[in-house]
């Protein structure tokens, strides 16, 4: 599928992986339309051909007012790109008692619920666009998982729930979604060079990125944002979860 023409957006888009990925389908011809928090927005880089919209993804309202903002461009919205997420450690057990209840029901509010929420509120919108192919195929929606969904670390109790949920999620949505013409994939990247990732030593960079078989380095932002315009314009993927981690896979800590 070809984006250019078409509204695209994306989620957390105000840096990292979000930023990196409306940066990129904006180069591609699209109208992005990024969401991110406000304190966000107001840091972020200012990117030819991407809108930011201040919204809270595990917002119905915010979310869904964002949504008519891009259908009030004009431009048909055939694609979203779920980059918000959060990845606070905590362990089930730690030195000063148990897991903080209400810090897992944040994580799993942002990377699932928010998730899900913007799927199914863009899913609506894209369902009422024209078709694009033969296949009678409307658009894309990609996910981003980790591989914290397969190998937890500790500490990575409600970031490994959250992020396992939503690449349980991808066939689910996709089989739901084909009679919409709208195919669903998920991006489970590895060790990446990201906000979150911010503050750590230089030592510390080496140490991750010798546990990564090949090649051995952090991932870049734009290698996320580059497979999921591959993503879009493979109109055969369809309910997968690709890893984008150079073969690494986690130690328990």
């Amino acid at each position: 599928m070809d984006v250019s023409g078409s509204s695209v957006l994306v989620t957390g888009a105000a840096s990292g992986l979000g930023a990196a990925t409306a940066k990129r389908f904006a180069a591609a011809g699209a109208q992005v339309f990024g969401i991110d928090l406000q304190p966000s927005i107001d840091k972020a880089e200012k990117v030819g051909g991407v809108t930011l919209l201040a919204a809270d993804v595990t917002s119905e309202v915010d979310v869904q007012a964002a949504i008519d903002t891009i259908t009030d461009g004009g431009a048909p919205l055939r694609v979203a790109v779920n980059c918000a997420g959060v990845g606070w450690a905590s362990r089930i057990l730690g030195k000063e008692g148990p897991h903080d209840l209400d810090l897992f029901r944040k994580i799993i509010d942002i990377n699932l619920i928010g998730t899900f929420n913007v799927m199914r509120l863009a899913a609506n919108q894209i369902q009422k666009e024209s078709t694009v192919n033969d296949d009678e195929g409307r658009g894309v929606i990609i996910n981003t998982a980790s591989v914290a969904a397969f190998e937890g670390q500790i500490g990575q109790i409600a970031y490994a729930a959250s992020k396992g949920g939503v690449h349980s999620m991808t066939i689910s949505a996709a089989r739901d979604l084909a009679r919409a013409g709208i195919r669903v994939n998920t991006i489970a990247p590895g060790t990446i060079e990201t906000p979150m990732l911010a503050g750590i030593t230089e030592e510390f960079q080496k140490t991750l990125s010798a546990a990564i078989p090949f090649p051995q380095r952090l991932g870049k932002p734009d290698e996320y944002a580059q497979l999921a315009e591959f993503i879009v314009t493979h109109d055969y993927l369809n309910g997968e979860t690709i890893r984008m981690d150079g073969a690494l896979r986690m130690a328990p800590r």
